[in-house]
């Protein structure tokens, strides 16, 4: 089948659909990311076709609107203002999301795109299935990730749940509306979208495994959680031979990166971090990311991306800002975790992270005000073998787990559906 495979947003919204992609791709499938023109290197290393949308998601964290999503201290803050800066967005991405679904026979779309890539799925008659990474479905079992780890009681929770996703649903509200005129169709508003969805028990497939984030209970029919999609890396890919140096001068290090988050002084974030992990005797080694971190000396390494799944191994412990993407690559290493959760998700990601005994738990990066925290729960991290061992057997329970397979099986059933009805042999 020809897959068109839709995400937007930062690195980590794209870089787990390139090795989702690729098993799909490996199955016998066609397929297309579609996603922002500068990512097409990341996709296309994969071996996948790639589908330019407008749009540079680290420049517009650059602007005064993006630079403003850090000074917002609570989840629901964060969550405003990032919503009114996707509304500037999003029209400008449905012609290009639009073109690529012409040429496809099913879309798969992120978590990201989903309320507007559904409209387009509808107006040109093609199936479609959600392929989240947060478990962003309104549930009494937890508050909505991206609102942080606040408990508003189990119904308070569900409600909190439903609220976020009319607030994403306004985000393309006005989009869809024009791309269903454009298509012929009567405009919806979009709580009729959204109802429509439900009652269709419209699929959801979501790439985090169950070890870490159980199915909830209450969730309807059609929602899964079906294992983690690891980035797509080249069986040949090394890491650089200075960072190979790096390691063999001394003990393991410890891995820092923020990932996309910017934050509006990255001199002092990275004079707290270095201070901390001298103070708690550890090398570092510092990914400059999108806040342009950097640390000097022959105990430090500053260095910009690099495979995951080359470096993390290697590392006594790893101080992320805890997105889902890097949350899953420091468990599927098996290394103890510190979180420095920024914005959204990162909150609950750091509290899985606690609860599965990987973690000794989050240093948030807006109280980072000193290096003594820090230095504290790296000192814990890597000086405690018991968070090695348990990050280390739920590595090995993680590598078990297959989170393509679902998905093929999924498109496989549907290429089944079309061959019966052009009548074809299934």
């Amino acid at each position: 089948m020809r897959v068109a495979l839709i995400t937007a947003g930062s690195r980590g919204d794209v870089a787990p659909f390139t090795g989702l992609g690729h098993g799909l791709a490996l199955a016998g499938h066609d397929v297309t990311v579609v996603t922002h023109e500068s990512f097409a290197g990341l996709v296309r290393e994969a071996g996948l076709s790639f589908h330019g949308l407008p749009v540079d998601p680290r420049a517009e964290l650059r602007t005064e609107h993006g630079r403003r999503l850090l000074t917002s201290r609570s989840g629901p803050g964060k969550l405003a203002r990032v919503l009114s800066m996707a509304r500037r967005l999003v029209g400008g991405m449905a012609p290009g999301m639009l073109a690529a679904a012409r040429a496809s026979d099913v879309l798969l779309l992120s978590g990201s795109v989903a309320p507007l890539g559904h409209a387009v799925a509808e107006g040109l008659g093609l199936p479609s299935r959600g392929v989240y990474l947060q478990p962003i479905a309104p549930t009494r079992a937890f508050p909505p990730p991206v609102l942080g780890t606040r408990s508003y009681g189990g119904a308070g929770n569900r409600l909190a749940g439903h609220a976020v996703n009319a607030a994403l649903d306004l985000v393309f509200d006005s989009a869809a509306r024009l791309l269903e005129r454009e298509l012929g169709h009567r405009p919806r508003r979009s709580t009729a979208r959204r109802r429509h969805r439900e009652r269709q028990n419209w699929p959801v497939h979501h790439g985090f495994s169950p070890l870490v984030v159980t199915r909830p209970a209450d969730w309807r029919p059609g929602l899964t959680t079906d294992g983690y999609w690891w980035p797509y890396t080249s069986p040949t890919a090394q890491l650089p031979p200075r960072v190979h140096d790096f390691l063999a001068a001394g003990p393991a290090p410890v891995f820092v990166g923020l990932g996309s988050p910017t934050v509006p002084d990255p001199e002092r974030v990275s004079d707290l971090i270095v201070r901390a992990l001298r103070r708690a005797g550890l090398r570092g080694v510092i990914q400059s990311g999108w806040s342009g971190l950097r640390a000097d000396g022959d105990d430090m390494l500053t260095v910009g991306e690099l495979p995951h799944s080359l470096l993390f191994p290697r590392m006594a412990a790893v101080v992320h800002h805890a997105g889902a993407g890097t949350t899953a690559a420091g468990l599927r290493a098996g290394v103890p975790a510190v979180p420095m959760p920024v914005w959204f998700d990162g909150a609950f990601w750091a509290s899985r992270l606690t609860a599965l005994g990987v973690s000794p738990g989050p240093v948030p990066l807006r109280r980072l005000t000193a290096p003594e925290p820090l230095a504290a729960a790296l000192t814990a991290a890597t000086g405690d073998p018991a968070y090695r061992h348990r990050a280390a057997a739920l590595a090995e329970r993680l590598r078990k787990e297959d989170g393509v397979a679902p998905v093929c099986r999924a498109l496989d059933d549907l290429d089944d559906l079309d061959d019966l009805g052009r009548g074809r042999p299934a």
